[in-house]
Order: structure tokens, then C-alpha cells, then sequence
């Protein structure tokens, strides 16, 4: 699909603000007839990209939350949030950019909890209880958003994705705390059945209910990580 190429400070919807003007442009402050600053309209702008950018990720979420044969496109959610094409693409290049801003959101909870949260999914848990804990929660995210994990992280865009790193970074770290043979290869192979394609397969066509994919990643997780 071509693109527009978006014209700074066009449309009165836009999803940046002033950030979409330059530096010279009518944005910057001026100065009147008595030499005094002329009121900034940044706050009212500002507020209004930040709920235009909300209007666009309620409207993603709502096309990404059913299953569909054909992709979601920026028209329909353009459609849908009631925001114009150009503006929309000034933000979001494409519909996974936009799915992944609204991944991140419900992501974000998740490595809350990880880094600062209760025991299991928190620290101070052994090892393989926190594996199991953080296999549960993920399965929860992709139990509850399966369509939008697919639009974010399909195929190998799930590699490229900020949020796969951080989940390798914890991964990983529970590997080397349970003194675990070669974590620089085993933690791959164990977010590997995290992967939205997998469990859609595991969900939808073999029938697999999410307590006994639940169930089966947490033997999984202590069997990997049991202490030596």
C-alpha cells in the first residue's frame, strides 16, 4: 500500500501536535504589535494528539479483537477512529506499528510486576516457580488479545520486538540463577511456545484448553530449571 507523505502541521487532528511542525513554522511563539509573546496553543494541541492517539488505539484494539482472513488495514482503522489517513500515518507507519504500541500497553503491567511485583512472577521466588509464574501470565496476554499479539509479532517481526528482548532478559536471568547448562541457547527454546502462531494452533485447532497449556508449561519450567 502507498503511503501519503505527511505535510508538517497539516489537518486539525493530527496525532503529533506541534511536534509535527517545524521549528520555524506558526507553532513557534510569536511576537505582537506591543512586543509581547503571543499566547502558545501547545497544551490544547498536545491534548488533543494524545486523544486522537487513544481514539486510534481503542479503535485498533476493537479490529484486532476478533478473528478475521484478511489483515487489518490503516483505512479501516483510520475508519473506525474517525481520524484521517494522513494523520494517522504521521504516528504509525503501518497496522503492526499500531498493534505493537497497544501490545505495549498491556505488556507494560506484565514487566511491572516481574521487576517490582509479588513472589512468584516477582522476586523472590526460586527459579523455576517464577518461570512458571511468568508462563502463566503470558498465557493470560495471549489468551485474552491472541489477534493483536498476531498483528504485532507474526513471523520474525516477534525477534525484532522490544518486548521479546526484555522477555529474554528475564528468561535468561532465571537461568543463570538456577545455574542452568548453556542459557544463552536453552532461553530461545523456551519462549519458543510462547509464540502467538503456536498457541493459536494449540487453542483453536487441536482444542487445547488454556489451563492444560498452562498446566504443561509449568512442568516444562521446573523441569528445566529443577536445581542441580
Amino acid at each position: 500500500m502507498s503511503r501519503p507523505t505527511p505535510t508538517p502541521g497539516h489537518g486539525m487532528d493530527g496525532l503529533d501536535g506541534p511536534d509535527a511542525t517545524p521549528a520555524n513554522s506558526l507553532a513557534e511563539t510569536r511576537r505582537g504589535e506591543a512586543g509581547r509573546p503571543a499566547p502558545r496553543r501547545r497544551t490544547r494541541e498536545r491534548a488533543d494528539a494524545a486523544r486522537n492517539r487513544a481514539r486510534v488505539l481503542a479503535a485498533a484494539e476493537r479490529l484486532f479483537s476478533t478473528s478475521r482472513a484478511d489483515p487489518v488495514t490503516m483505512g479501516e482503522i483510520a475508519l473506525e477512529a474517525g481520524v484521517g489517513r494522513a494523520t494517522l500515518y504521521r504516528r504509525f507507519p503501518d497496522p503492526a506499528s499500531i498493534a505493537v504500541a497497544l501490545l505495549d500497553e498491556h505488556e507494560q503491567a506484565l514487566r511491572d510486576r516481574l521487576s517490582t511485583g509479588e513472589p512468584p512472577l516477582g522476586p523472590g521466588a526460586p527459579p523455576a516457580e517464577r518461570l512458571a509464574a511468568f508462563y502463566a501470565a503470558m498465557i493470560d496476554i495471549l489468551e485474552r488479545h491472541l489477534y493483536l499479539v498476531l498483528g504485532a509479532e507474526a513471523g520474525t517481526a516477534r525477534f525484532e520486538a522490544w518486548s521479546y528482548e526484555s522477555w529474554r532478559a528475564h528468561v535468561r536471568g532465571l537461568l543463570v540463577d538456577a545455574d542452568a547448562a548453556d542459557p544463552d541457547a536453552t532461553t530461545d527454546s523456551l519462549l519458543a511456545p510462547l509464540a502467538p502462531e503456536v498457541y493459536q494452533h494449540q487453542r483453536h485447532q487441536q482444542g487445547i484448553s488454556q489451563q492444560r497449556i498452562t498446566q504443561a508449561l509449568e512442568r516444562l519450567a521446573r523441569q528445566a530449571l529443577a536445581r542441580r
